[in-house]
């Protein structure tokens, strides 16, 4: 009886790395992007024992990127593995990023052996102090039967609103050495159990029902907060203008007749009452600036905001985001009735200024225009195409032109402005999406933080297409430096460089545009290759981007 016993328990324990293995398959986590390093070799033993894959970049940052990628694609936990060291501080742009854009990324870090510290071990540095203020939770295992929990706490807490990064390391001693598994944890948070606004409710469907210019002005978390839906349903309904940036885009769809986006300077400036629904008043809306005097101003988000509105809010709520959405649709019957000279004026005013792009749009000028590269590109985008932004003013553009017609279709750097997210993003967009068209618009400025992530791309048979706009110069700087100063400093790129045979040499398909003839069937080519390819078109450095929005 002692002999089964023994051998009872012999089978109940489970080294670190596989402990955290067994943790994230129960979380439903199937991929793990990592950049090898010797401090993660249990957990990789782990991952490869339960079946989760290893996805594996050329830089730390790229992985990163990528676990946020996934959590933008997926709305659930992105996981990335670093390295101890110089692993970690080499992901930490990551991190900023996934804060300021509310993305659940889960990082698990190496760390040098607990029984050896403050000895001088290979790269021993205390992660924990400087990934605090980047994540909501940061912490150490004490042992190895700590692991489980940490890392249940860790995913928990990174989708728990607001959503946003958390960071774990494990000492390699811990990893390496063998604990029981506990019993099952509990479900992570299900944004879908996040109920009404307890507060403000009321006073919120007073100032709508009495409107008669609303707008909705919504961004990123609506999509955390899977508001999508309800927000179609009330913008439908209700016959309300509407808005979106960041992950937003797409949760009305481009073409739907109550979505506006030429017309936002008119919209927010004339509103009576604006619905600003999971987007800070930051500098994108002018600091509560982008809205009339006049303007009453509701708020809603999935929690109270990490930091003070700049423009005090009419009301404020503060709870499930599509809960809410359908509360206030229910309790504004009739607003429908009011708004249609409000739409119809929206309307012309959109209208208008689609018009006025089409001279821009058809430009034959060589090195091309943007907007001509953006004009080609989107007859050959399907309705549910993913775009990844990567770059300044040529994403600008984009921003402005390319349509979205599905939640989850649109990624940028966000508020962050992390360049050289781009390709870790267009990984696990394409790994999670394997049938979609995945396009990557780079800056020929954003390609030089990780264009070497296209030999990742082509290892592992992630068909991306790439589509640069190389104007030999970093715009976003230099055209407002010489505005201010009369020249510009430390602005400038090789011309013309061809970055597509870059590309070529890692695995890749290259093409190199001059003229605007030649751009269709570039990229018909791109899309048509079988493998990651990069269209790379020579872009005017004289367009200046009408930049409105300041760094503050």
């Amino acid at each position: 009886m002692s002999r089964m016993s023994t051998q009872t328990e012999s089978k109940t324990k489970l080294h670190g790395g596989r402990l955290v293995a067994r943790r994230l398959k129960q979380h439903g986590v199937t991929k793990l992007f990592t950049l090898s390093g010797g401090h993660l070799f249990s957990i990789y033993d782990g991952c490869r024992a339960e079946g989760i894959d290893l996805i594996d970049t050329r830089h730390e940052q790229a992985a990163a990127f990528a676990a946020e990628g996934w959590a933008k694609v997926t709305r659930t936990p992105g996981v990335a593995a670093l390295t101890a060291g110089p692993g970690v501080t080499n992901g930490m742009s990551a991190l900023g990023s996934a804060q300021m854009n509310a993305s659940p990324l889960v990082v698990l870090g190496g760390r040098a052996p607990a029984m050896r510290w403050g000895q001088g071990s290979l790269q021993e540095i205390d992660h924990v102090p400087f990934v605090r203020p980047l994540t909501k939770l940061a912490a150490t295992a004490g042992s190895t039967d700590e692991i489980p929990g940490l890392v249940d706490d860790a995913l928990a807490t990174a989708l728990r609103p607001h959503s946003g990064p958390t960071f774990v390391d494990f000492p390699l001693d811990h990893v390496f050495m063998e604990a029981e598994e506990p019993g099952p944890s509990a479900p992570l948070p299900d944004p879908a159990d996040e109920p009404v606004a307890p507060v403000g409710l009321e006073r919120a469907i007073a100032l709508l029902r009495d409107a008669e210019r609303p707008v909705i002005m919504a961004g990123t978390n609506v999509w955390w907060g899977h508001g999508e839906e309800a927000l179609l349903r009330l913008v439908s309904e209700r016959r309300i203008p509407v808005f979106l940036n960041g992950m937003a885009r797409g949760c009305v769809p481009a073409d739907h007749e109550l979505f506006f986006s030429r017309a936002r300077g008119a919209g927010l400036t004339n509103a009576d009452v604006a619905l600003v629904v999971g987007v800070p008043m930051d500098f994108r809306l002018g600091f509560g600036g982008a809205f009339g005097e006049a303007a009453e101003i509701i708020v809603l988000d999935r929690a109270e905001p990490l930091r003070d509105h700049p423009r005090e809010p009419a009301a404020e709520l503060y709870g499930g985001i599509g809960a809410t959405l359908d509360a206030l649709r229910e309790g504004t019957a009739g607003l429908q009735d009011a708004t249609g000279p409000w739409v119809k004026q929206l309307r012309g005013v959109e209208r208008e200024k689609r018009s006025a792009e089409t001279a821009e749009l058809t430009d034959d000028r060589a090195p091309l225009h943007p907007m001509r590269i953006y004009h080609e590109l989107g007859a050959l985008l399907d309705r549910n195409a993913i775009v990844v932004g990567d770059g300044g003013d040529f994403v600008s553009y984009a921003g402005r032109v390319v349509d979205s017609y599905e939640p989850g279709c649109w990624i940028d750097p966000g508020p962050f402005g992390c360049l050289g997210s781009g390709t870790g993003y267009a990984l696990a967009a394409k790994l999670a999406h394997p049938g979609r068209q995945v396009v990557l618009l780079h800056g020929d400025g954003a390609f030089g933080f990780s264009g070497l992530e296209y030999d990742t791309l082509a290892r592992h048979g992630v068909n991306v297409v790439g589509v640069m706009g190389n104007n030999g110069i970093w715009a976003l700087e230099k055209h407002p430096m010489e505005f201010l100063y009369g020249y510009s400093v430390v602005a400038d790129l090789r011309p013309q460089t061809r970055y597509d045979t870059v590309v070529e040499a890692l695995g890749g398909h290259g093409e190199l545009v001059r003229t605007p003839a030649e751009l269709r069937p570039a990229l018909e080519r791109a899309f048509a290759a079988g493998r990651p390819a990069l269209v790379n078109v020579l872009q005017d450095p004289n367009v200046v981007y009408p930049r409105k929005s300041n760094l503050a």
